[in-house]
């Protein structure tokens, strides 16, 4: 290993983790006066007014590090199934594509325990992948690579596609490796507050409901091999018409994350394979 640029590597990060910690506290402060105004009613008589609604929230998390993670350099070679059809989606071998010439039978689509069954069956480093959510209308299962059962949105992810004989037929990921936690520990913005934030921006809208949030990391810097990762709240909404939509929430800074691009990118992709 080439400790030097290795230490020059994260030399740099903390230096962008510590212009961005400083303006840490104005930031904060600014977003509180923005949404607080003395004499108007309490947050949760608002989201009451509107019929917004939210059950049990996390409350024993007080606390998070940033993590680092370089990101992986496929090679054919780790591809040795002759089952396998592969191609690298650019030109750095980061992203695979993978489409099997004899599609693989799911157990059962209906369980989501058969996808998680494949992927520790069939990916490389499957085991340190989760299920985000499966789209059973476009025959799409969405994984983000995890750690401590935090997963990482959109960072490291696997995209599997099945067919109508619930066989898969391709799939596609990105993985990150070296994944380390940073020794400092941030302080992490409590769930009513992120739903205050929410509110407050717009996205959250009458007559829904909020089904779950989580915590886990979205990417804060992205270097050429190495990206910084930032505690990010996952807010999963249901709205009035029965669909669902996900907003995401740096938990430190307490700012909106827009990751729509990638989220785009790994939902709406035409895959070609039927």
């Amino acid at each position: 290993m080439d400790w030097s640029r290795t230490k020059s590597i994260f030399i740099f990060v903390f230096l962008i983790l510590n212009i961005f910690l400083y303006s840490l506290y104005l930031n904060r402060y600014n977003e509180a006066k923005d949404i607080e105004v003395p004499g108007e009613k309490t947050i949760e008589a608002r989201l009451k007014e509107d019929n917004i609604t939210y059950g049990t929230l996390p409350n024993n998390i007080e606390s998070a590090s940033y993590m680092t993670g370089q990101v992986h350099k496929f090679t054919p070679a780790e591809f040795s199934n002759n089952n396998q059809q592969i191609e690298f989606k650019d030109d750095n071998n980061t992203k695979a594509r993978v489409i099997f010439m004899r599609p693989i039978k799911l157990r059962n689509v209906s369980d989501d325990a058969s996808f998680t069954d494949f992927v520790l069956a069939n990916i490389i480093e499957g085991a340190s992948y989760a299920l985000w959510k499966v789209d059973h209308e476009e025959r799409v299962a969405i994984f983000f690579q995890k750690t401590n059962n935090r997963m990482f949105y959109y960072s490291g992810s696997l995209k599997i596609k099945w067919n109508a004989n619930n066989e898969v037929t391709m799939y596609e990921q990105t993985m990150l490796d070296n994944i380390e936690e940073m020794e400092q520990q941030e302080s992490v913005i409590p769930p009513l507050q992120i739903i205050q934030t929410l509110y407050a921006r717009g996205p959250l809208k009458p007559d829904s409901r909020i089904t779950q949030m989580k915590l886990g990391y979205s990417t804060l810097v992205k270097l050429t091999r190495t990206q910084v990762l930032v505690p990010t709240w996952e807010v999963r909404v249901k709205l009035s018409d029965g669909t669902t939509e996900e907003y995401f929430v740096n938990a430190v800074e307490g700012k909106v994350i827009e990751i729509q691009e990638d989220k785009q990118e790994i939902e709406e992709e035409d895959w070609g394979v039927e």
